[in-house]
């Protein structure tokens, strides 16, 4: 990671975007690299823009931003994605945490969150809206489902994981753990194991399951 966090903002309104960009300007560690009006206009330019974090709007036309977030997860997988929405409701939140997004900010936040979950997110970790978090609790509060799987992890995989849902790197857990073999093998093993998409599901799963916690620093052990 460089020292300047690049952005981009996808958003079909453009007051929204260049309010957005003006106060972004004022950060010496945040740079906005481009704009998009939509999801399919954010598909098309972040291979060039190669921004570290995209500004995703959802509700907007021709691609919205459940759509873009999948496409762009799966194409591009070091892009972070932090929802910035009007809309709190579930079928908009779940969806959009299951695509991908690693943050989820309502539009009548105060400027210094948006500030702050930009670097959250930049480094990896899961940065969600007061509001939009007590849902997530709610639902990890459910009931836990049965085993996923026969295949239970390893412990060196249940360490993996702990340090994903903390929004650790891959070359950061290689180091910590001094693993040889390629950290982005484990991580596949983990997610074929668990039957999870990417590493925000990973980082639900270890929250429900009670292998981390939204409200400690450190992951308690297994």
């Amino acid at each position: 990671m460089s020292d300047i966090i690049k952005v981009m903002i996808v958003d079909d309104h453009p007051v929204v975007r260049r309010g957005v960009k003006s106060l972004l300007g004022e950060e010496e560690d945040i740079q906005v690299v481009g704009e998009a009006v939509n999801g399919k206009d954010a598909l098309e330019k972040v291979k060039n823009l190669k921004p570290d974090v995209a500004l995703m709007d959802l509700v907007m036309p021709e691609m919205g931003g459940i759509e873009a977030i999948e496409k762009i997860t799966a194409a591009y997988p070091d892009v972070r994605i932090l929802v910035m929405t009007s809309f709190a409701a579930d079928d908009k939140v779940f969806p959009s945490i299951k695509a991908g997004a690693l943050g989820y900010l309502l539009k009548d936040s105060d400027p210094e969150d948006l500030i702050r979950m930009i670097r959250q997110v930049y480094r990896g970790e899961l940065s969600i809206h007061p509001t939009i978090a007590r849902k997530v609790i709610q639902e990890l509060n459910r009931p836990a489902q049965e085993p996923l799987t026969p295949s239970p992890l390893t412990e060196r995989e249940v360490e993996i994981l702990q340090m994903l849902a903390q929004g650790v790197e891959n070359k950061e857990i290689a180091r910590r753990l001094v693993v040889q073999e390629a950290v982005r093998t484990h991580v596949s093993n983990i997610l074929g194991k668990l039957q999870l998409a990417n590493r925000v599901q990973a980082t639900l799963y270890a929250l429900r399951t009670g292998l981390a916690s939204l409200e400690e620093e450190k992951p308690k052990k297994p």
